[in-house]
């Protein structure tokens, strides 16, 4: 047998509180207007009663006869009544739940950022830094994916996988924030060595489309591995490369001197070299001398690469009507019960 106060009594004053009727949502919200005019129908009874309601000016006891508490009991009826009527019209207002469960299907890509950590990301055409607007767009490409797996490999005289493939982006965001200048003690660009780590990290991926998107300001200048070779060895993997070359070629910004004033190196990009990785591997080559041109070619990858994830969205929805249907023919009985009773005067009635 249901326990009387967990099964039943609980939930029957459970439905009474505020926050009770606050959490639901109301098929019909337009009738919950009427709530209002049920005392107004009391106050408009009263008063139609008294103006119309036949009186004899006899006094049987001089002066006024006191107040008893008791006589407010003659309001009870009302009260119970126009409780019964304002849970009738939450009845009929319908209020719900629902729950929503959305699942998804579909297959999305493996993705690896390869990112250029050398001295020369320090240069300042880019601003604040190559590497550090490098790593904002690369985060704001991260924010756009949905059901990618994406991973992260660094490099700079050496090159080494910093985040696995994975869908756990805010871990991708940390690792991103991490990256600065001098984190690998070979100082270089072993672009070769960085792109062999990528298709270690992918070769066994089962994904549909498996993406590499290198990023560079400089020319191979470490490594074993020669980066054309190391293109094609990917691409037999199935990898699909796009290299963002960038900064400008020649004098650009790079720190301060003693006294202050802006220094400046020269600096060179093998785009050549470049071109021909992304040629190799079925990609693209873009070319980045600001950080709006950057911002623009992460933008385009985005729509060049885009994961089949389909959403299914399921939607329960639980009436709760009947409870305060209960409490209505509940009070109404109660009513009729205190009618047959002294609480009511039969010949106003």
């Amino acid at each position: 047998m249901p326990q009387l106060w967990p099964d039943v009594l609980a939930p029957v004053l459970d439905s009474v509180r505020y926050a009770t009727l606050a959490s639901y949502s109301w098929e019909q919200p337009r009738l919950l207007l009427l709530l209002p005019l049920v005392p107004l129908l009391f106050v408009l009874r009263w008063a139609l009663a008294r103006r119309h309601r036949a009186k004899l000016g006899v006094a049987f006891v001089a002066g006024q006869l006191p107040r008893d508490w008791s006589t407010v009991l003659r309001f009870l009826p009302d009260v119970v009544l126009a409780l019964s009527m304002g849970f009738a019209i939450l009845a009929l207002a319908r209020p719900q739940r629902t729950d929503e469960r959305v699942v998804q299907s579909g297959e999305g890509i493996d993705i690896l950022l390869v990112l250029d950590v050398s001295g020369s990301m320090e240069l300042q055409d880019l601003r604040p830094n190559r590497l550090e607007a490098a790593k904002r767009v690369a985060r704001g490409f991260i924010d756009g994916r949905q059901g990618d797996r994406i991973g992260l490999v660094v490099f700079a005289g050496d090159a080494y996988s910093l985040a696995p493939l994975t869908t756990d982006y805010d871990l991708l965001r940390d690792n991103l924030q991490s990256l600065r200048l001098g984190m690998i003690a070979n100082d270089g660009t072993a672009i070769g060595t960085a792109l062999g780590v990528a298709t270690n990290r992918l070769r066994d991926s089962r994904s549909r489309s498996k993406v590499c998107i290198l990023i560079s300001d400089g020319e191979n200048t470490a490594g074993s591995l020669d980066p054309l070779t190391a293109a094609q060895l990917a691409h037999a993997y199935g990898l699909k490369l796009y290299t963002i070359g960038l900064g400008q070629d020649g004098v650009v910004p790079y720190g301060t001197d003693e006294t202050g004033r802006p220094t400046y190196v020269t600096t060179r990009l093998d785009e050549t070299t470049m071109r021909q990785i992304a040629q190799a591997g079925e990609g693209r080559f873009f070319r980045a001398t600001d950080n709006a041109g950057l911002r623009q070619i992460f933008t385009q990858i985005n729509r060049y690469e885009k994961s089949e994830i389909k959403q299914t969205r399921y939607r329960n929805t639980r009436d709760y009507y009947r409870i305060y249907l209960f409490w209505c023919l509940g009070l109404w009985l109660v009513w009729l019960g205190l009618k047959n009773t002294f609480l009511t005067n039969a010949l106003e009635d």
